[in-house]
């Protein structure tokens, strides 16, 4: 579609969408060849950008995000919402653990990172708030793709499934299997599959009508635990956060409310959760 053709927000959009993490700061040019856009238009509709605050300039020239933008965006629902009530389970399973701690949702074919807890000695991830990553290679990804409509799941495992080390599972009837399994067990665990010195081990958060909304997960350094023994501090933290979360008629789920259903003990074998 030509530039004539495209609406003003379009251009607007395109403008932002130009920004990436390997690409958090460029030049007018830069953003104008992103978004497709003459340099005028460019101009005109950044100057607009600047004003309000979506964007800012540095004092090299360079345009980056402004903190406007993240304001607007930080009151997305499923984001916020899910994240003031998830924060306390978060910090109590990091408490416990002093791994990396992340709380994903599903975007279409992709999730979403909400929220994480990064430990000082824990292994490196590549998770940023804000960020997405492919469904199929993580555990969060793997129970959210789980949980997804059958159109959804047909959908991501008909798409090019990309390798991140040799464990990544790409084999389509093989994921059908895997998700499968995490739908029986009530937890999933990627081993080596986004980064070889990696595990993590992920359960569900479900929501209204006992739909998965969400996936709580930890991340420790590959060969350092036994992933069974994290199932149950992941599945308490994802039983808890369902309890708290609100449900159509604005109060919390059933079972949720008292402390230590925020604080209980990790129990039950896998997959009750």
């Amino acid at each position: 579609m030509g530039e004539e053709a495209r609406s003003v927000t379009a251009k607007v959009l395109a403008l932002l969408d130009a920004f990436t993490p390997a690409t958090p700061d460029l030049s007018l040019s830069e953003l104008a060849r992103r978004a497709g856009v003459s340099l005028p238009t460019a101009h005109r509709r950044v100057a607009e950008l600047v004003e309000w605050g979506a964007l800012e300039r540095g004092a090299d020239g360079r345009y980056r995000v402004g903190l406007r933008l993240w304001e607007v965006a930080s009151l997305a629902p499923r984001g916020l919402g899910l994240r003031d009530v998830a924060m306390p389970f978060l910090e109590d399973l990091y408490e416990v653990t002093h791994e990396n701690v992340q709380l994903a949702v599903r975007e279409g074919l992709e999730l979403v990172f909400v929220e994480r807890i990064a430990g000082r000695q824990a292994v490196p991830v590549r998770t940023r708030v804000g960020g997405r990553f492919a469904l199929h290679a993580t555990g969060v990804g793997l129970v959210l793709l789980a949980h997804a409509p059958a159109d959804v799941q047909e959908q991501a495992l008909a798409a090019p499934l990309r390798s991140y080390t040799s464990k990544t599972m790409t084999a389509p009837d093989r994921l059908r299997e895997v998700l499968a399994a995490v739908r029986r067990n009530g937890y999933a665990v990627s081993d080596g599959q986004v980064t070889l010195d990696a595990l993590s081990v992920a359960a569900p958060i479900r929501g209204h009508g006992d739909e998965v909304v969400a996936a709580v997960s930890i991340v420790v350094r590959a060969g350092t635990a036994e992933p069974m023994t994290l199932v149950p501090l992941v599945q308490a933290a994802g039983r808890g956060i369902s309890r708290m979360l609100p449900s159509r008629d604005g109060r919390a789920g059933s079972g949720g409310g008292s402390g230590n259903a925020r604080r209980g003990e990790p129990g039950g074998p896998p997959g009750s959760g």
